[in-house]
C-alpha cells in the first residue's frame, strides 16, 4: 500500500532532507512506498542539479538580496526557481520493482500520474523524453530521478503559474534553457496551469492528487518518527555552504 503525504511548505533544506529521508527509510523497509506533495517558504528557493556547479548556474548575490533559498538536490538535471505560490512539487520514492527498470520508462511510468492529473483539469498533457510533461509542445513539467539502495527517488515540479522576473533574476540568462531553444525562447517554451485553465493551486493540487493515486492502494499519512529524525539529522547538510557550492 502506498502512503501519500499531503501537501505543506517548507524551506529548502527541510523539503530535500524529508525526500531524502523518506528513500533511506523506504530502502531500509521502515516506511512504505511513498508520494509526497510540497511547496517551498516563502519567497522561495533555487535547486540545482547534483552535478551543477551552482555559481555557474544562479546569481548567488541576487538570490541573497531576494531572501531566495538556495540547495542542492540529490538528483541530477538543470537549475530550477521554486515560487512558493507559482508550482507544486511532488517526490516520489519506491523500490525499484514497482516501476520499469529502464530509466527512460520509469520517468515515462511516473510521469503519466502527472499527465492523468492534468486531464482532470481539462489539460492534454504529452510525455517527452527524458523528463518533461509538455502542453502542445511546451514544458509545463520537469522531473529528476536518482536511484539508490534499490530505491527510486524521483522529485519535479508542476507550474501553477510563472514568475517570469524573479526567474530571470535569479537564473542566469546564459543558462536558460528549455531542450535546445536559447534563453530568449524560454519564457515562449513553457506552460502554466493558471494560464491554461485559470484552475486554482487548490483543484490543481486535487487533480494530482488523484492522478498520482488513481489505481493504486493508498492512505494519508505523515512523516513518522524514524524520518522526523532522519531529517533533523539531514538538513545541516541541505543547508550548509560545503554541499550547495560544493563544485
Amino acid at each position: 500500500m502506498w502512503r501519500v503525504i499531503g501537501l505543506n511548505a517548507y524551506s529548502a533544506a527541510e523539503n530535500m532532507a524529508i525526500d531524502d529521508a523518506i528513500a533511506e527509510c523506504v530502502a531500509s523497509g521502515l516506511s512504505p512506498p511513498t508520494i509526497r506533495f510540497y511547496r517551498w517558504l516563502a519567497p522561495g528557493a533555487v535547486s540545482v542539479g547534483r552535478f551543477q556547479n551552482a555559481r555557474d548556474e544562479i546569481d548567488v548575490d541576487a538570490c541573497r538580496r531576494l531572501g531566495i533559498d538556495i540547495v542542492r538536490r540529490r538528483t541530477g538535471g538543470g537549475a530550477v526557481f521554486h515560487s512558493h505560490d507559482g508550482e507544486i512539487t511532488y517526490s516520489v520514492a519506491a523500490p525499484e520493482r514497482c516501476f520499469p527498470s529502464g530509466i527512460r520508462e520509469s520517468y515515462r511510468d511516473i510521469c503519466s500520474y502527472i499527465i492523468r492529473g492534468l486531464s482532470y483539469l481539462g489539460i492534454k498533457a504529452d510525455f517527452r523524453p527524458i523528463n518533461d510533461v509538455i502542453v502542445n509542445g511546451k514544458k509545463i513539467s520537469g522531473s529528476a530521478q536518482t536511484r539508490r539502495n534499490g530505491v527510486i527517488l524521483q522529485h519535479g515540479t508542476i507550474l501553477y503559474r510563472l514568475d517570469r522576473q524573479t526567474m530571470f533574476t535569479v537564473l542566469k540568462p546564459s543558462k536558460l534553457k528549455l531542450s535546445d531553444k536559447p534563453a530568449s525562447s524560454f519564457e515562449a517554451g513553457i506552460a502554466s496551469v493558471k494560464e491554461l485553465t485559470g484552475a486554482s493551486v487548490e483543484q490543481l493540487y486535487d487533480a494530482l492528487l488523484r492522478g498520482f493515486t488513481e489505481g493504486k492502494e493508498w492512505r494519508l499519512g505523515a512523516l513518522t518518527e524514524n524520518e522526523l529524525a532522519f531529517t533533523k539529522g539531514m538538513i545541516w547538510k541541505y543547508d550548509s555552504y560545503e554541499w550547495n557550492f560544493s563544485r
